[in-house]
C-alpha cells in the first residue's frame, strides 16, 4: 500500500468521517484537525467526530467543528488517526464500519491493521509527524492553521520534544512550521502548562496518595470516579498526574490508576529502560516503550497489586 492508494481514495470520497482514539490526547484531537482543515482545503465535505476531548485543545484551529455525532451514517470514506485498535474506537465504531472505504493513519507499534488502507509509521514520535508527509503528498499547503495543529500533536507525544524516540525529522518539520507563522512556545504553552483549577485540584489529591515500591523506583497512585465528582472535573482534567510520578528522582516507572465506569484505567510512564508497553500488553492495553495503558476491570486493590507485580518483574 502506498499513498497513492490513499490518495486516490480521498480524490474519489464525497464524504469523509474523521475519527481518533477514545479519550484523546493532543496527537489524537491535533492530528484530526489537521486532516479536517486539510481536506476543507481540497474542497471535500468532511466531518470530524470526537465525542469528548480535553478543553486545553479548544484553541486549535477547526476545533468549533468538532461533533459529537455525525451528520449521517454511512460515509463514502472513514480516516482513523492515531489509533491502532478498532476497539479503541468504542462506541462511535459505527461510523468506521458502516463507511465504503477506510483508512488507518498512526505510529504505533501494535497497531492491528485493522483499515482497508493502513499507513502505519512505528518509528515516528507522533501521528501528527507522519501526517507532514501525507498532507503534503495529497498537494495540501500546509499554513500557520494546519501547522498548528500538527505542532499540537507532535508536543503532546513527545512530551515537548524531550522524549526518546524524537528524530532530527521532528525539528526540521517544527523548523518548517515556525517559518510558516507557528507560534510553537505558545502552543507548548497552551497544551503543556496551562491547566484548569479543577486539574490542580485532582493532582493534589493524587499526590497526597503517592506511594513507592522497590526501593523508590516505582510510583503508584490513583485517583476515584468520586474524587472527580466532588471536584466537577473535566474531560481531560487527569491528564499530566502520571508525569507527576515519572518526573520524581530515581523513579523509573510511574503507574497512576484512574477509576472508569467499568474498573481502572491504567497509565504508564518509564524513564530510562523499561518498555511499558510489554507490561500493559499484558492486560490488553499497549502503547509506546515509554509512555503506555491499559484497562483492568478489577477492584482498586486488585488492580494495584496486579500492576505493580508486574512492573516489579522489569525492575533492575
Amino acid at each position: 500500500m502506498t499513498l497513492d492508494n490513499i490518495k486516490e481514495e480521498i480524490i474519489n470520497a464525497k464524504d469523509i468521517v474523521i475519527l481518533t482514539h477514545e479519550m484523546p490526547d493532543g496527537d489524537a484531537v491535533g492530528s484530526s484537525l489537521a486532516v479536517y482543515n486539510g481536506l476543507k482545503q481540497l474542497g471535500k465535505k468532511v466531518d470530524v467526530i470526537i465525542p469528548e476531548y480535553p478543553k486545553n485543545f479548544s484553541f486549535l484551529p477547526g476545533a468549533s467543528e468538532i461533533k459529537k455525532d455525525g451528520k449521517q451514517d454511512s460515509y463514502d470514506l472513514a480516516i482513523v488517526l492515531d489509533c491502532s485498535d478498532i476497539k479503541r474506537l468504542n462506541g462511535y465504531a459505527n461510523y468506521f464500519e458502516q463507511a465504503n472505504k477506510s483508512i488507518n493513519i498512526d505510529h504505533h507499534g501494535v497497531n492491528t491493521m485493522f483499515a482497508d488502507l493502513n499507513f502505519v509509521n512505528p518509528v515516528a514520535p507522533a501521528c501528527a509527524q507522519i501526517l507532514v508527509t501525507v498532507l503534503e503528498y495529497l498537494g495540501i499547503e500546509i499554513g500557520k492553521e494546519i501547522g498548528t495543529c500538527l505542532v499540537a500533536g507532535i508536543i503532546t507525544d513527545t512530551g515537548g520534544f524531550k522524549y526518546q524516540g524524537v528524530t532530527a525529522e521532528t525539528f526540521e518539520f517544527a523548523a518548517n512550521l515556525l517559518n510558516k507563522g507557528v507560534n510553537i512556545s505558545e502552543v507548548y504553552r497552551k497544551v503543556f502548562q496551562v491547566i484548569t483549577k479543577e486539574a490542580f485540584e485532582l493532582r493534589k489529591i493524587a499526590i497526597d496518595r503517592l506511594e513507592f515500591f522497590e526501593d523508590g523506583k516505582i510510583s503508584f497512585t490513583y485517583t476515584t470516579k468520586k474524587d472527580e465528582e466532588d471536584i466537577k472535573t473535566s474531560t481531560g482534567d487527569h491528564e499530566g498526574i502520571v508525569e507527576l510520578g515519572r518526573d520524581i528522582e530515581g523513579v523509573e516507572v510511574s503507574i497512576y490508576l484512574r477509576e472508569i465506569d467499568n474498573g481502572y484505567k491504567a497509565s504508564l510512564r518509564s524513564t530510562e529502560y523499561v518498555n511499558v508497553a510489554d507490561i500493559c500488553l499484558m492486560f490488553g492495553g499497549g502503547g509506546h516503550i515509554k509512555a503506555a495503558g491499559c484497562n483492568m476491570q478489577m477492584p482498586l486493590e486488585q488492580a494495584k497489586e496486579k500492576i505493580i507485580n508486574e512492573v516489579k518483574k522489569y525492575i533492575k
